[in-house]
């Protein structure tokens, strides 16, 4: 609690911004912050093999490896996958038995940091249903890799959670734990590649 005992609903952010969680705006969004954070947040609840945490930065940057391995992909998709655990960065990466315990509320704060996050970026601020379960098939592929090679799962154990992955193979996905600041790097320097990629369709449009 705060003076006068009114709970701050906000965070500053090493860019300088002050994030509203409640009522977020695509003003205080800077990719650097989005970054910085989700190369600190550990998948797992830290539970995986290494010297290093397994990041949600180096997750994200898996996932967006997986799904243009599936797909056909615009940049503007890409882009969308990349950060499609963006407002992690704020909240956090609560693992699926958790959420099942806790309910749905966290979901309304989740959403608004979603439409924030696209929208400061020029995307529609939720994925279509069909570019969401293209998104979520990579997350799971990603998932029984990081399950299988680093969470401690079975292949039996992932298979039934998560599937058995087709067409994808471990060589393919940058999956050895990094240090933070190497998984921030790449996750930056996608994201510019993306841009880059985006800035381009739009010339030839």
């Amino acid at each position: 609690m705060t003076a006068g005992n009114t709970a701050r609903a906000w965070q500053r952010m090493l860019s300088g911004r002050r994030l509203d969680l409640l009522d977020p705006s695509p003003l205080d969004v800077e990719i650097s912050d989005i970054a910085h954070g989700l190369a600190r947040v550990a998948r797992w609840n830290g539970q995986t093999s290494g010297d290093h945490a397994f990041s949600v930065a180096q997750h994200s940057l898996v996932v967006e490896t997986i799904f243009r391995h599936l797909n056909r992909a615009t940049p503007d998709e890409m882009l969308a996958a990349l950060l499609h655990d963006a407002p992690e960065y704020v909240i956090g990466d609560m693992i699926s038995p958790f959420k099942s315990v806790v309910g749905g509320d966290y979901k309304v704060v989740e959403k608004r940091l979603e439409a924030a996050i696209y929208r400061r970026f020029a995307l529609p601020p939720h994925c279509s249903p069909e570019l969401k379960d293209k998104i979520k098939k990579a997350d799971t592929v990603s998932a029984y890799f990081e399950a299988t090679l680093l969470a401690g799962f079975t292949p039996q154990e992932a298979r039934k959670f998560f599937g058995q992955p087709r067409s994808i193979t471990r060589e393919m996905l940058p999956i050895e734990p990094m240090p933070a600041v190497e998984a921030q790097r790449l996750f930056l320097a996608r994201f510019e590649a993306i841009e880059a990629e985006r800035t381009a369709v739009r010339a030839d449009a």
